[in-house]
């Protein structure tokens, strides 16, 4: 049957829309500027069009099972196993399905960590049932011993291994690379972890074992397309090792799993998450398999955690989880939003653990399978992913593969060239981080960790390999460390460094530049003093005196900055100023604005991270 309403298609009055109809409309706003204003730029050097056609013909990615949530998984890193396993009943009373077990000495413990003993383990799981729908996964240093003992845990337990979901985590590459040494040497480092996965295999357990993990390059500041590299490098690693201790390919597929990170880019974590599902189906289509779903576990990044302004890392985590829900994870780990101020508390787990149920529950983001096939910006950037990740592996196989690529430090050097991009355009504030480069807020209540000291730093074993480490860094560190300065001189002498807005004309005449000053200086820790606004140079000279400063910026508009800013400037020198900054760019006015006194421009897309650091010279 049938109904008028069948017939009924959205917009029908309308006239179709074409590319070229869109293109005029934008031409007109451009005004004669060049069209690739408009394409972005990824930092594997990919290219972001402004608007992409539907992808015909498109396939859902085959990921998890369709209509299928993942797994909700809970950190558990406290030192004291009894507070962890308190904490671990609380998550599973309360909607998680999954614990992560971080063990002291991993590459993502971050200074906290359960202690590798069988007492440790065994405090911390009691009363999980880990054979009832429970997923674990482990995440370890250097030592599989873990491994081992929770092995064995199963077995004195009484649970059946083959009924446990455990992911054992054993990753000698990821944990080499991430520390830069290792124990083992370079033709033994993929292979080392083998006799471990026959044991634990042979007990009944499914596995998988092994993890590549791709978070070590993204922690330490590298691309989408070099972690997916660094992931598919360590995975074949750990197949042909598997499969050189007599493992059958079919069956070392089915003991390899990967780990991604999920951060703020929506677009491209979504992306990268689709990508290797793709490109590690190519893998297994060079060895002969018939391609299966590879298990990807995923983790909020670390790199993009702030200790300023915290709660916003509550909007990061969510959007990274929507990305890496929606592009097919199969188990996710929220890193609770105060995770780079210390232990979190029980309302950071709490919110880590709710961010993940409202997605699922409420938005119902797992009902549909793959819903980015067929979007034409998702499918292009997934494709141009997996070119550019696919040329990177090949790059670390021609080099000798993964340990040789990093004995030789191609990996490193790759990942600290990007490092090194993305540390200017943070410094300039091309990228933007809220609550730290941009809309500080210098007042902000502390937020409550749990009062656990770091753990100290293991003392490094006799390394049989040495190289360059891929070291785990936060993006906000260079900004934080100068609202630390300004946190330790309002500790010592009562108040924060500041700086005088010499605000010229009329409120209409400086809003705008003056509500820019403030957020450029207050990112770095000194604090705005607003001045009354005029044009008199001698009242602004006493403003100035008045307010305490030593620095001094005027703020206004360039016609009023034609008129008065160069007789302000030599009034405010002669008042004592130490430095005189300019909102905005001095333009051809710049010499005699000099001359008059005034030292910096501040403007959008200058280095604001230099301009703050010389600004502290001057403050001292």
């Amino acid at each position: 049957m049938t109904t008028d309403t069948d017939n009924l298609r959205l917009a029908a009055d309308f006239a179709p829309a074409s590319e070229a109809d869109w293109r005029k409309l934008v031409d007109g706003v451009l005004k004669g500027a060049a069209f690739e204003k408009l394409v972005g730029k990824t930092y594997d050097g990919l290219k972001i069009q402004p608007i992409y056609p539907r992808a015909k013909d498109a396939a859902p990615v085959a990921g998890r099972a369709p209509a299928a949530p993942w797994q909700i998984m809970q950190r558990v890193d406290h030192p004291d196993a009894a507070k962890a396993n308190a904490q671990a009943l609380v998550d599973l009373e309360n909607g998680a399905t999954g614990l992560t077990l971080v063990f002291a000495g991993s590459n993502a413990a971050h200074g906290y960590g359960l202690a590798a003993t069988a007492d440790a383990l065994a405090r911390a799981l009691d009363g999980v049932h880990i054979d009832a729908a429970i997923a674990i996964e482990l995440q370890l240093g250097e030592s599989s011993a873990p491994a081992s003992v929770l092995a064995d845990y199963v077995k004195q337990r009484g649970f059946k291994p083959e009924a446990c979901d455990i992911r054992f985590g054993l990753d000698p590459i990821g944990d080499a690379a991430s520390r830069g040494a290792s124990a083992h040497d370079a033709a033994h480092l993929a292979s080392s972890a083998v006799d471990v996965v026959k044991q634990l295999h042979g007990a009944g357990f499914n596995g998988p074992f092994l993890a590549a993990d791709g978070r070590v390059v993204h922690d330490a500041g590298g691309s989408e397309a070099q972690e997916l590299a660094f992931v598919l490098a360590s995975g074949v690693a750990y197949l042909r090792a598997l499969e050189a201790g007599g493992i059958a390919l079919e069956t070392a597929r089915n003991m390899i799993y990967a780990r991604l990170a999920a951060d703020t880019d929506q677009f491209l974590s979504l992306a990268k998450f689709r990508s290797l599902r793709r490109l590690w189906a190519r893998i297994e289509q060079a060895c002969g398999l018939q391609p299966k779903p590879l298990f990807i576990s995923g983790e909020t990044a670390w790199r993009m955690l702030t200790r300023r302004d915290p709660y916003v890392n509550m909007l990061r985590a969510t959007i990274a989880t929507f990305a890496a829900g929606l592009g097919g994870a199969n188990a996710l780990t929220v890193l609770p939003h105060t995770a780079a101020l210390g232990l979190p508390d029980a309302f950071a787990r709490r919110v880590a653990r709710n961010t993940q149920l409202v997605l699922l529950e409420e938005s119902n983001l797992a009902r549909v399978a793959d819903p980015a096939a067929g979007a034409g910006g998702i499918e292009a950037l997934t494709a141009e992913l997996c070119t550019t990740a696919w040329a990177l592996f090949q790059e670390i196989e021609k080099a000798g593969r993964v340990v040789a690529a990093l004995q030789a430090g191609l990996i490193q050097s790759k990942v600290a060239a990007v490092k090194q991009a993305r540390d200017a355009n943070i410094a300039k504030r091309r990228d933007v981080l809220t609550g730290a480069s941009e809309f500080p807020n210098l007042n902000e209540a502390e937020v409550a960790v749990e009062p656990v000291a770091p753990l100290a730093s293991p003392s490094p074993a006799k390394a049989a390999l040495s190289f360059a480490p891929l070291t785990p860094i936060r993006l906000a560190d260079a900004f934080e460390r100068l609202r630390d300065r300004s946190d330790s001189l309002l500790k010592s002498k009562g108040q924060r460094p500041s700086v005088f807005l010499a605000n010229l004309g009329t409120a209409a005449d400086f809003t705008a530049r003056a509500t820019f000053a403030r957020s450029f200086f207050e990112a770095g820790g000194i604090a705005a003093i607003d001045g009354p606004g005029g044009s008199d140079p001698a009242a602004l000279a006493e403003a100035y005196r008045a307010s305490g400063a030593t620095i001094v910026c005027l703020c206004s508009s360039d016609k009023v900055y034609g008129d008065t800013a160069v007789p302000a400037a030599k009034a405010l020198q002669a008042a004592g100023a130490r430095h005189i900054y300019l909102a905005g760019r001095g333009g051809e006015q710049e010499a005699p604005l000099r001359e008059a006194g005034i030292g910096s421009f501040v403007f959008a897309g200058g280095d604001a991270l230099k301009t703050l650091e010389d600004a502290y010279t001057h403050l001292e």
